[in-house]
């Protein structure tokens, strides 16, 4: 799984509980960090969040998409169905550990 979240804390508490639940977990900060993680080590899913960086996050996105690899988008915006059909699945902030494990694992296909 790949986190990639500009708020340190929120990106360090989604990694450990997705390592809680087995998964070898990679972290991101920025579009530029995140393709370099995504071109050296493919992650199952990202959980990637909408307020990035503007339209490169729409671009990065669309790579991704391009690339077959599952996205969660990650929001806090009120308006936050807006982005239901731009990614495989939405999670909006702020989210329980549970619901972010869960769509982790599906998205990644991982076996309840």
């Amino acid at each position: 799984a790949l986190v990639v979240e500009d708020d340190a804390a929120l990106r360090m508490l989604s990694r450990v509980n997705l390592e809680l639940d087995g998964f070898q977990v990679d972290e991101a900060s920025t579009v530029e960090e995140t393709e370099a993680v995504v071109r050296a080590n493919r992650p199952d899913v990202v959980l990637l969040d909408v307020h990035l960086g503007g339209q490169e996050t729409h671009s990065l996105l669309a790579r991704l998409r391009a690339e077959a690899i599952p996205v969660a988008l990650v929001t806090g915006a009120a308006d936050a169905s807006r982005y239901r059909d731009e990614a495989d699945d939405l999670l909006t902030k702020p989210f329980t550990p549970q619901r972010l494990v869960e769509i982790a694992r599906r998205l990644a296909r991982v076996e309840l």
